[in-house]
């Protein structure tokens, strides 16, 4: 039987690129996002030209019904991948923030990855495995604000999630890039030209990389040398300077 993949936040970005790689892969897919019309687009257009089977489920991962429709369609014995990818930032500080706000997000960035992966785990033990892939960010290594908290819970469930179930053949991977050429900042109003270009990546290659790490079995997956070097001062230099050097952002 071919495998399907879910995908949250499916219709941009690194979740659109990640449809389109699995789906060269020849893996059916499952599209997921706000965005009714967006999503029935995207799913024509994979299924057109990657010759798949694709469907879509209109979901706020921020709510409650919308995780428990996506988690639903997770537990279907064809699901052989989990892709949560869903996820955007907030343009101001926390306590500049409304608390519901803040609350939206991180039911977003760590409620819905909890909630799907935990369905998905019980599902993939009971047929012999599968894999899980959480779309983190280097954010989580540095203290930046309630963002990287959220990544930073992504990153150390995964490294533990991917050794405590690999002898059930489930492999969890969390993906960390850094920054990336899609809308995410554009829909926070961020001035993408304060930031040098070589920090720059394409979502192609993040995915093509995190894909590799993924069917490797490797529970961290870092895009690019220079992203790893980053990470690494980021887990081992004084965090006050850390925190500095990131700035006193999100």
């Amino acid at each position: 039987m071919t495998q399907t993949a879910v995908i949250t936040g499916a219709t941009s970005g690194i979740g659109a690129e990640f449809a389109r790689q699995l789906a060269q892969r020849g893996y059916n897919l499952v599209l997921t996002g706000r965005n009714t019309e967006r999503l029935e687009s995207t799913a024509e257009e994979l299924a057109r030209d990657y010759s798949v089977k694709t469907e879509w489920i209109a979901a706020d991962l921020a709510t409650p019904e919308g995780v428990a429709a996506v988690a639903d369609r997770v537990r279907k014995p064809d699901v052989g991948l989990l892709v949560n990818n869903a996820g955007y930032g907030l343009k101001n500080d926390f306590a500049r923030n409304e608390l519901q706000d803040e609350v939206d997000h991180l039911n977003v960035l760590v409620g819905a990855p909890l909630q799907l992966s935990h369905a998905a785990l019980n599902a993939m033990s009971s047929r012999g495995g599968g894999r899980i892939i959480n779309v983190a960010s280097v954010a989580g290594f540095i203290p930046r604000g309630t963002y990287s908290a959220a990544k930073a819970w992504v990153i150390n469930f995964s490294r533990w999630a991917n050794l405590y179930y690999r002898d059930r053949g489930i492999t969890v991977t969390a993906v960390c890039p850094g920054f990336v050429h899609t809308d995410f900042h554009a829909r926070m109003e961020m001035d993408k030209t304060i930031y040098p270009k070589w920090m720059w990546l394409n979502a192609d290659r993040v995915v093509r990389e995190a894909l590799a790490d993924a069917f490797a079995g490797k529970g961290i997956s870092i895009p690019s040398k220079r992203y790893r070097v980053l990470a690494t001062v980021g887990n081992r230099a004084p965090q006050a300077l850390v925190a500095k050097l990131a700035g006193r952002g999100r």
